[in-house]
C-alpha cells in the first residue's frame, strides 16, 4: 500500500525539497520508520510517511491539493488519509496546549472550525507529532538545542497520549535538556 504513496512522493519531488536534516522524503521515511519501531498500527505509520502531503502548520509546502484527498486515500487507505488530513489541518498554536485534556478543542486551520476529537485521534496525533519533531531533534543538535526545551514541555504535557516507546524515545532524545 505504501509503494503507491512512495511513487506519489517521488512524483511530487519530495526527494528534492529541502527540509531540516536533509530532504523532505528522507524525513518522511524516517518518521514512518520511527512509528513502526514504536509498533504503531499500519495506518498511523502510513500517515507518518505521508503527513506532509497537504502541508502543515509548520511546513507550508503542499504536495497534493486538498481536493485530491481521494487519490491519497486510494494509495494508503481511508484511515491513514484521515490521519494525514487531521495532522495537516491542525492549528498548532490554538490546539497544542489543550490536546491532552478530555475537552480540549482541536482547531482545523483549513476550515476554521474547532471540535473535540476522540481520544484515539488525540493519541494518534500526539504520536505522529512526537515522531515528526523527535526525528528532527535526534538528527540536529541545532534543532534540539533551539526547540528541545519546548518539545520536552509539550511531550511531558502529552504523556498520557503517548505510547511507552514514544515516551522512552522522547526521554532519550531530549534527556540532555533537563531531567524528566
Amino acid at each position: 500500500m505504501t509503494a503507491q504513496a512512495r511513487e506519489m512522493l517521488q512524483a511530487a519531488n519530495a526527494a528534492q525539497i529541502e527540509h531540516p536534516g536533509g530532504t523532505l522524503l528522507a524525513h518522511l521515511e524516517r518518521v514512518e520508520a520511527l512509528l513502526l519501531s514504536w509498533d504503531a498500527p499500519q495506518p498511523l505509520a502510513s500517515a507518518g510517511l505521508c503527513h506532509a502531503f497537504y502541508g502543515t502548520d509548520g511546513f507550508p509546502v503542499i504536495l497534493l491539493d486538498l481536493e485530491h484527498r481521494t487519490v491519497l486515500a486510494e494509495a494508503i487507505g481511508a484511515d491513514a488519509e484521515a490521519l494525514v488530513y487531521f495532522y495537516a489541518s491542525c492549528d498548532r498554536k490554538a490546539t497544542y496546549r489543550g490536546l491532552a485534556e478530555d475537552d480540549g478543542l482541536f482547531h482545523d486551520r483549513f476550515t476554521g472550525t474547532g471540535y473535540v476529537p476522540s481520544l484515539q485521534q488525540r493519541r494518534d496525533f500526539a504520536e505522529l507529532t512526537a515522531a515528526n519533531e523527535l526525528d528532527l531533534a535526534a538528527i540536529s543538535p541545532e534543532i534540539r538545542g533551539r526547540y528541545g526545551p519546548g518539545l520536552l514541555t509539550l511531550f511531558t504535557r502529552w504523556r498520557p497520549l503517548l505510547s511507552d516507546p514514544a515516551w522512552a524515545y522522547c526521554r532519550d532524545v531530549l534527556s540532555g535538556i533537563h531531567r524528566i
